[in-house]
């Protein structure tokens, strides 16, 4: 198993967040099986092409929400690392504190 689960959307409040704020969020290292994906399905092209990230960031999004690791932004690179390997991902993480408590 790639990951924990395959998700189709995003089950948590939407965060705001833009492209500059994004890249302030420091990179960690996450491991595979304990993400959630928000995609379930992916493009070849993406995952196939080398200069990927040459507009976008370097690191997967994740945003943790209610114990859940979820995979925004990234998916490609995610599998990318599956299929050398390789269980840990290097992803910014945002966490969405519970509004309903």
């Amino acid at each position: 198993m790639i990951f924990k689960r395959v998700g189709d959307g995003r089950p948590y409040p939407d965060h705001g967040l833009s492209p500059k704020q994004w890249a302030a969020v420091p990179p960690r290292q996450i491991r595979l099986d304990e993400l959630v994906t928000t995609k379930d399905t992916l493009q070849l092209a993406a995952l196939l092409d080398e200069d990927s990230t040459f507009y976008g960031d370097l690191f997967a999004h994740v945003v943790e929400w209610n114990g859940e690791l979820y995979l925004e932004d990234g998916l490609h690179r995610a599998l990318r690392a599956a299929l050398q390997q390789r269980h840990i991902l290097h992803a910014r993480v945002h966490t969405i504190e519970d509004r309903t408590t």
